[in-house]
């Protein structure tokens, strides 16, 4: 069977739910091998993400339908992305989705196996019945329609109720935006000029500066991005280095830093400064090495592969004017551009990244300079990871308190921002920014 929207799709999935592999590494190493044309590589997308995300709810359809073991390893991702065609898209008659996936099953499937009747007549009963879904007073309805684990659905409604828990987590089924930020080095009017012409139709973000919305991707194919004169990154964490207030000549710090963005943004605010790249791991490090080079902000910026909550024995004191401290989080604000993550991440799980990232805080605020700017940040919106990581820092260090901060388009006069994926159709962030007192 040549390869296709369909083809690459199915391997995809079989990838993410059988193997556990992630879906932004596999679907974009996939699309590279295949060439598909545009329209072509939309679909594969959008039947890989599409399926991801509404996963549990797709299973809930199948699962009264599905009365013998799967054992070959094609049978249930097929079916499940057979269903979301079914169910989501409806430019694809449901005839189309039965006969693509009888030649799927059919070439998928191993010598003389019935699988290809045993998808066919599923996915023949699917359509008779139609959708399902508990009722509305159950306790899984809004898990079930939301596509969400219950222990997740139930965490939202609790912390801002169920009107918008509802709408967060609908937020994270629609469709992530193509994302960029033009270099504060590239004459940002000329760029978005030459985008315009590139036919990207680039649309302002209304979060953060610099930050635009494209109509297609491919960006990183082009010289946009080769020449460093745009990066890819979402308009809520291209928030995180604005809040810092940038005099030029200071001695940076990110202490989590790879692959780098949030590095060589501030590394472009310091013409006469320098950061300073911390991670855990050193083959991570490589990758900001090269993104800082493509950004050209390669002199800006030293690497050091270090655990930042040993900060303290490899750096000597107060000796940094700003630090960042994006910490290792739950990811819970990434749902819509990593949607498996909503599958994989558990209740321990936020507890125990909650624990490091105050290790982290606890150790890296040391080096600190009086009067200088620590700012936290994470991709998470959970409780825990956030607001009450704050709150036990500053009980810990009476020394610290929060500032105020100003981005270019929004305010946190308390020191705090926390970004919820259905404000701004972006992903989840939360910023907080401290200083030394006196």
């Amino acid at each position: 069977m040549k390869t296709n929207a369909r083809t690459v799709a199915l391997d995809t999935l079989m990838k993410v739910i059988n193997q556990g592999s992630y879906s932004n590494i596999s679907l974009n190493h996939a699309l590279k091998a295949a060439k598909l044309p545009g329209e072509e590589s939309r679909l594969a997308t959008n039947l890989v993400y599409g399926t991801i995300q509404y996963q549990l709810y797709l299973e809930y359809q199948l699962k009264d339908l599905v009365k013998a073991r799967l054992r070959e390893p094609y049978i249930k991702p097929l079916l499940l992305m057979s269903a979301y065609q079914i169910f989501f898209l409806d430019k694809v008659p449901n005839r189309a989705v039965l006969d693509e996936a009888n030649k799927l099953a059919k070439v998928y499937g191993r010598p003389k196996s019935s699988g290809y009747r045993l998808v066919n007549g599923i996915l023949h009963s699917l359509l008779r019945r139609g959708e399902v879904l508990p009722e509305k007073d159950a306790p899984d309805y809004l898990s079930v329609k939301c596509s969400m684990p219950l222990w997740l659905s139930d965490y939202f409604v609790a912390n801002w109720g169920k009107s918008r828990a509802e709408k967060i987590m609908a937020s994270f089924n629609s469709k992530a935006k193509n994302e960029i930020r033009i270099s504060a080095l590239a004459d940002e009017k000329r760029v978005v000029r030459d985008l315009d012409r590139a036919h990207f139709a680039p649309q302002e973000s209304p979060l953060a500066s610099r930050s635009y919305a494209l109509s297609r991707g491919g960006i990183v194919m082009t010289d946009f991005f080769k020449d460093g004169e745009v990066t890819v990154q979402d308009e809520a964490a291209s928030l995180v280095a604005e809040a810092f207030d940038f005099k030029g000549n200071e001695q940076a710090l990110d202490a989590c830093s790879a692959p780098g963005g949030k590095t060589i943004q501030i590394a472009e605010q310091l013409p006469d400064g320098q950061v300073t790249a911390l991670d855990i791991h050193e083959k991570k490090l490589r990758l900001v090495k090269e993104n800082a080079a493509r950004m050209r902000v390669a002199d800006r910026v030293k690497v050091k592969a270090l655990d930042a909550r040993k900060a303290r024995e490899y750096f000597s004191g107060q000796e940094f004017d700003k630090i960042l401290i994006d910490a290792p989080c739950s990811g819970l604000g990434l749902l819509r551009r990593k949607p498996e993550i909503r599958y994989t991440k558990t209740a321990e799980d936020i507890s125990h990244l909650a624990e490091i990232q105050l290790d982290i805080l606890n150790e890296v605020s040391g080096l600190l300079k009086k009067g200088g700017e620590l700012v936290y940040s994470t991709c998470s919106i959970s409780v825990e990871e956030n607001e009450e990581n704050v709150r036990k820092f500053l009980a810990a260090h009476p020394d610290f308190a929060l500032k105020p901060f100003e981005t270019a388009k929004i305010s946190a006069p308390k020191g705090m921002l926390k970004i919820l994926p259905d404000s701004y159709n972006s992903d989840g962030f939360f910023i907080a920014k401290f200083t030394t007192r006196g």
